[in-house]
């Protein structure tokens, strides 16, 4: 693993209210090594990426956020062996939005948390599904009292995702925590999107909240065309008997095959 000056929680911090970040989700080495060479300061990892020695080789200096649903990982205890692993290979926190008990373990042993607050995908249900939160004054007060509990759970950052931009803002200025908007603003300490948003790999569903600076939607498809075409040509070249030439193989010479055959006669023979 590369030795590197990366950001710490101190210094992430300390930049409160100074200055905006950028932060991607990553789901590739090559996506995380874009993300290092752009100068992108934050990145949201996939356990097993972060788990892989080639990760911060990749990206020495971004601050890697390894997250997952709590479902996919289990109880408190198993978090915390979770988080463990993945501080070892080099995660600088961990994201969790599993109970606040949770968090305050995972912080109690030392390990930098970044809870959730406003639309939590994996808690949906309980505020009306994949929609704003904070669009009335009983929302926007859930939405503090979230942050507040996170707070006071020990986790040091939080990603406020779909709120009005003037409730998280005013949040954020109220707040300890290091806030990371997911379509909630520019009033928030760092600015998170995902990369097949930002690379327009999304062919399903685009938040409204995304912005798409590339069209890796037409080049993907362009290269699954090109793709059929080697693949029937391949199947063609076989038909035909085009493939496989001489040089795709290895030559016997004529001595080798004679004593061969002569074996093999010997052997049915018996």
């Amino acid at each position: 693993m590369k030795k590197t000056g990366r950001m710490t929680v101190a210094d992430l911090l300390e930049l409160r209210g100074k200055r905006q970040l950028a932060m991607l989700r990553v789901e590739t080495l090559e996506e995380a090594e874009a993300a290092e060479r752009a100068g992108i300061h934050m990145v949201s990892v996939p356990p097993h990426l972060m788990l892989k020695p080639a990760f911060r080789d990749a990206a020495p200096s971004v601050f890697a956020i390894p997250g997952a649903d709590f479902f996919e990982i289990g109880t408190t205890e198993d978090f915390v062996r979770w988080a463990f692993g993945l501080y070892k290979a080099g995660a600088d926190a961990v994201y969790c939005s599993a109970s606040l008990h949770t968090i305050r373990r995972l912080a109690d042993e030392g390990i930098p948390v970044c809870g959730h607050a406003g639309l939590i995908p994996a808690k949906a249900t309980w505020t009306g599904g994949f929609r704003a939160v904070g669009k009335t004054l009983e929302t926007a007060q859930l939405v503090w009292r979230q942050v507040r509990k996170l707070e006071e759970a020990g986790a040091f950052a939080a990603e406020i995702e779909v709120v009005p931009e003037g409730i998280a803002t005013e949040i954020s200025r109220r707040t300890s925590l290091f806030m990371i908007s997911m379509g909630s603003g520019a009033g928030c300490d760092a600015q998170y999107l995902f990369s097949e948003d930002v690379l327009g790999a999304n062919t399903g569903h685009i938040p409204r909240h995304a912005k798409t600076y590339r069209n890796f939607a037409a080049e993907y498809a362009r290269l699954q065309e090109e793709r059929i075409g080697a693949y029937r040509e391949f199947a063609e070249d076989v038909r035909r008997g085009a493939y496989p030439e001489a040089r795709h193989g290895v030559a016997a010479g004529e001595q080798l095959l004679s004593q061969f055959r002569h074996w093999l006669d010997d052997q049915q023979a018996v």
